[in-house]
């Protein structure tokens, strides 16, 4: 399948479904049910990311491409987070690699000239 596949897009190799939901269950304790739902996600998701990866291959518009990316993974996490207990859906929401897709990036930025 493409998605376990990495593309064209070099930088780092993706990770398959089942995968990147292994990788949630060790950093939140998941249920095999949880998991199972998760996984069905990623698996569902993971044609329209092939598409926005091979779509923004030979973008110009980066402003465009970054837009449907962090579109897609704004609703990707919802769709998690609807599957996790409250605290799991927070410890998932201060993971680096999804706090920074999902809002401001990096939030303490923003004043670095500004010393007194």
């Amino acid at each position: 399948m493409s998605f376990a596949q990495g593309g064209q897009g070099g930088g780092r190799p993706q990770m398959d479904p089942a995968q990147r939901a292994a990788r949630l269950k060790d950093q939140l304790k998941l249920t095999d049910d949880q998991v199972t739902k998760i996984t069905a996600i990623y698996t569902a998701d993971a044609p329209k990311m092939d598409s926005i990866r091979k779509a923004s291959a030979g973008a110009t518009d980066r402003t465009a491409m970054m837009t449907a990316f962090r579109s897609f993974t704004e609703a990707e996490q919802a769709k998690i987070k609807a599957v996790l207990t409250p605290e799991q859906a927070d410890a998932f929401a201060k993971m680096p690699q999804f706090g920074r897709r999902g809002g401001q990036g990096g939030q303490g930025g923003g004043q670095g000239g500004q010393q007194r």
